[in-house]
């Protein structure tokens, strides 16, 4: 029998700008994404009908609305083929953390299913199909380091010279990406300014290409992080004991609650993680390097 896994990686966001809502309900985004090593997995195998299950957290869907299963039918239909598969996902990206870990398994599902049907789409139109799906798919095909504009799905890679080394903490409890955009819109109509128009930092694409990491992390922003606080203030806590410990910069990651915070070095990142675990304020605190590859078969 035809086995296809499919490792895949969680991503940080270095800047996200984010824009006025559109006429679409989406937002305009400028986001700048990091590939980083924490990763899931996808392991697809013919079946008489389609099929998720889940190692790992129980709160993951496992019917028709997940992710995954969503890419394995779309993929069936752009290709003429049922989308007769067992889709086993083995997660080890936390779950509505702010690192696109079920957008990292849609993007799994397509590479194993692709492979498996020998449709051999290519890269291209498999970034299409992955922007049908979410805006964060795309670059779990992609991975590395890139620039995402519009909702995030047009991407252009980044340069970037050497490797970066992160700790993530993770709070208990997800928070919602729609919650953490409405709070967004909230928080800025009530502050009566002008618009916010996206856009990418100068010092941070000038920190990747040279590998500055201090550089990197004075550059580290984003614009969901005040709702992501506003609906969770004690990540703002989090955030400061990790620069108090001596984090190059500290972020929160996507729409949150995983709290993202650069070392200068892997020896760096060690100590840093062991002192944030001492600390009260994450579940679990995990570290990883980037950037690395997107999403790519195992076997």
């Amino acid at each position: 029998m035809t086995v296809t896994t499919v490792r895949v990686p969680a991503k940080v966001n270095l800047e996200l700008s984010v824009g006025p809502v559109r006429e679409d309900g989406y937002h305009d985004l400028v986001n700048v994404f990091h590939a980083v090593s924490l990763f899931d997995s996808v392991t697809v195998t013919p079946a008489e009908e389609l099929s998720v299950s889940v190692e790992g957290p129980s709160s993951v869907p496992t019917g028709p609305d997940n992710l995954a299963a969503r890419a394995a039918t779309l993929l069936a239909d752009h290709v003429g083929v049922r989308p007769h598969v067992a889709l086993h996902i083995r997660k080890d990206i936390p779950v509505a953390g702010g690192m696109a870990g079920g957008s990292a398994d849609a993007a799994a599902a397509l590479v194993a299913c692709d492979a498996l049907w020998e449709s051999r789409l290519g890269l291209e139109t498999l970034l299409e199909l992955g922007a049908e799906i979410g805006s964060d798919v795309p670059f779990a095909l992609l991975g590395g380091t890139a620039v995402g504009l519009g909702r995030g799905e047009r991407l252009t890679s980044v340069e970037v010279t050497g490797e970066f080394h992160w700790v993530f903490g993770y709070a208990d409890g997800g928070l919602s990406t729609p919650a953490v955009y409405a709070e967004c819109d909230r928080l800025r109509a009530a502050g009566g300014g002008p618009q916010h128009w996206p856009r990418v930092s100068d010092d941070l694409m000038t920190a990747l290409k040279t590998g500055d990491a201090a550089g990197l992390g004075r550059a580290l922003d984003n614009d969901l992080q005040p709702a992501a606080l506003s609906l969770r203030p004690a990540l703002g806590e989090a955030l400061a004991a990790g620069r108090a410990l001596g984090a190059l910069g500290s972020v929160v990651s996507g729409s949150g609650p995983t709290c993202a915070f650069l070392a200068s070095s892997a020896a760096h990142a060690d100590e840093l993680a062991a002192a944030l675990a001492d600390t009260p304020h994450f579940a679990q605190v995990r570290q990883a390097h980037g950037p690395v590859p997107g999403a790519e078969p195992v076997n």
